[in-house]
């Protein structure tokens, strides 16, 4: 067994010793990976996949639950400080029911089932309402948890004191919320009037005025300003519709000077100046029916007195009521009185107008347009040829006309100003840059499958190396083989040249076999034939 070791040894180092560099590189490297592959395919087999058993704990519920764990002997992990309990893959469904079925965890507070397991008459009208008080707090919290994007709540209620005598004033409850919001979560301002009123509903006496809900980070929820914007919110809105306006006038300038002069000859740029003020307005107005009449005649009133005679007019002697003071009264004459009076009530267009005007104007805007001067003909020194000064007037009249129309059938009437201030800037240049070209999007190939690939051409090689090895060791025996082979024929074979055997050739020929077969007892004969001498 040693001699058999001994000689796989010895073919071993042989064969290292034969190997070259670059081979013996393969080699370990080969061997190392085999063994990465191997370590790590058992560690991925034989180990043991943790799954969350329960998650938002809070530390007594966490503790009571680890507790359980460990009398149990199972094995469990605590992340996200203390909140979450990791377990075994394989056990975690029967350790749910286990658990919920010793009502584990305990989170400590008194819900509505304390009343019917801890009926007692021995409690007092305090004691029920502290139990009461700290049972609705409790259901109101899980009630609040059960809504998406929720962890976590706390309820603190107060609620009116119990008056002596009868009142019409029942006081009001009050409600102070805090929430745990999940990481990212942002809650609509339909959600928060829901969540205003629900907790509303839930509690006697609880007007929505009286309730103050905030998030772990200081987040006030307010019922007023909850559907509002605010001044962030405000300016992103206000930008992204100015960008649009922009965004929608330049594409369709572009376009339009695109086909005019050509998609790669025009850059164009559009600014816009945009009112968002948005203005609520009431308007009593009165109007004629007809510019060429007062109006629809309503009522008409018409009174004529004629009075004629001798003496005078019945009334009282003197000064009356209408009369001017020291003007003595006519004692005789005659005397004539005639009044006449029309009146007419005429009614007019009443009207009453409730305008709101819409928030997003164009108050202004600019056209930038930048145009290659180049032609697409090449001249004679071989570089392009540009456009002359005259036809640099020319396109430049057209495109502004064109911006210029553009500008007036955008730009809203009450914005109009007189001022020459140039909205539209036209420049000719050498245009540097070139179109770019579209690279192809290149095919990314799985990790896993270059780690299979990789281990595949790894097997491959080492395959070759081994079928490589075998022949090579095949060759060389074989070809030894031969040799042995050719060197005993060539022993064996008789000289062309010699004679018929005789007696002293035939003791030669057996003395050097037996030379060579049998060397001890050669040097023996050789002795013996010494000392006879």
């Amino acid at each position: 067994m040693k001699e058999i070791f001994i000689q796989q040894k010895d073919k071993i180092i042989e064969f290292w010793k034969i190997r070259s560099k670059r081979e013996k590189g393969i080699i370990l490297s080969s061997i190392l990976i085999f063994l990465i592959i191997v370590g790590g395919g058992s560690y991925i087999a034989t180990r043991t996949t943790m799954v969350p058993l329960y998650s938002n704990l809070t530390l007594q519920e966490a503790g009571q639950i680890k507790a359980e764990l460990d009398a149990r002997g199972i094995e469990s992990e605590i992340t996200d400080g203390g909140s979450t309990i990791h377990v075994p893959e394989e056990l975690a469904n029967n350790l749910l029911v286990d658990l919920a079925a010793q009502g584990i965890p305990q989170s400590g507070g008194i819900d509505y089932s304390f009343f019917s397991q801890n009926s007692s008459w021995g409690v007092t009208d305090n004691e029920f309402d502290m139990m009461k008080l700290d049972a609705t707090q409790t259901e109101l919290a899980n009630l609040i948890k059960s809504i998406a994007g929720i962890n976590n709540a706390n309820v603190m209620i107060t609620m009116p004191q119990q008056q002596i005598f009868v009142s019409d004033d029942q006081g009001e409850a009050s409600a102070s919320i805090v929430l745990e919001v999940a990481p990212g979560y942002r809650f609509e301002p339909s959600q928060i009037n829901a969540l205003y009123h629900l907790i509303s509903k839930s509690v006697p006496n609880l007007p929505v005025e009286n309730i103050g809900i905030i998030d772990q980070n200081f987040n006030h929820y307010d019922l007023e300003s909850s559907g509002n914007f605010t001044s962030g919110d405000i300016y992103a809105s206000q930008q992204a519709i100015k960008k649009d306006i922009e965004k929608d006038i330049q594409r369709r300038v572009q376009q339009m000077l695109s086909i005019m002069i050509g998609a790669d000859k025009v850059v164009t740029s559009v600014t816009a100046d945009i009112d968002f003020t948005q203005e609520n307005r009431m308007e009593q107005l009165v109007d004629p029916v007809n510019d060429e009449i007062d109006g629809l005649p309503v009522s008409v009133e018409s009174i004529h007195e004629t009075y004629t005679g001798t003496g005078p007019i019945e009334g009282t002697v003197g000064s009356g009521e209408n009369d001017v003071a020291n003007y003595p009264a006519g004692d005789s004459g005659n005397g004539d009185y005639e009044l006449i009076q029309d009146s007419v009530n005429y009614e007019f267009n009443r009207i009453q107008r409730e305008i709101i005007e819409s928030p997003y104007k164009i108050r202004d805007l600019g056209i930038q347009v930048a145009v290659d001067r180049r032609k697409d003909t090449i001249g004679e020194d071989g570089q392009p040829v540009l456009l002359t000064p005259a036809e640099q007037a020319n396109v430049e009249s057209g495109i502004a006309s064109i911006l210029d129309s553009i500008i007036q059938t955008t730009v809203d009437g009450s914005y109009e100003t007189t001022t020459n201030t140039p909205n539209v800037s036209i420049v000719f240049q050498e245009f540097g840059g070139m179109n770019p070209i579209e690279q192809p999007t290149k095919f990314e190939i799985p990790f896993w499958i270059m780690i299979a690939v990789g281990v595949l051409l790894l097997l491959i090689v080492i395959l070759v190396i081994i079928l490589a090895t075998r022949k090579q060791n095949n060759f060389e025996e074989e070809f030894a083989y031969t040799a042995e082979a050719e060197v005993g024929e060539e022993i064996s074979l008789p000289d062309i040249d010699e004679a018929e055997p005789t007696e002293s050739t035939m003791k030669r020929k057996q003395l050097e076999k037996l030379a060579q077969d049998r060397p001890d007892e050669f040097a023996k004969l050789l002795r013996s034939w010494i000392s006879e001498d």
